[in-house]
């Protein structure tokens, strides 16, 4: 069953920011692992409530687990996300 995906402003707006083709990307492999739970993700150290990355190419899609929902927190480059 697929999970419910909520989206912070921030997260709104980094993927506003990304060209169209590079953000339809990032959906549907988010829509993927919200589906299947499978993809390249990582738990963060140092968070608590805990935060996880979903890797995609060169973005990093920052969220939380709650129950049967993901929160997404930011949506960033390689280059920019552990800054």
């Amino acid at each position: 069953m697929a999970k419910k995906v909520i989206w912070s402003d921030e997260a709104r707006a980094d993927v506003r920011a990304i060209d169209q083709k590079t953000a339809y990307g990032l959906l549907r492999g988010l829509s993927r692992f919200a589906f299947t739970e499978s993809g390249d993700v990582k738990q963060l150290a140092g968070y608590d409530p805990a935060q996880f990355r979903l890797r995609l190419g060169d973005y990093r899609i920052r969220f939380r687990k709650t129950g049967d929902a993901i929160q997404i927190m930011r949506v960033h480059h390689r280059s920019e996300a552990y800054r």
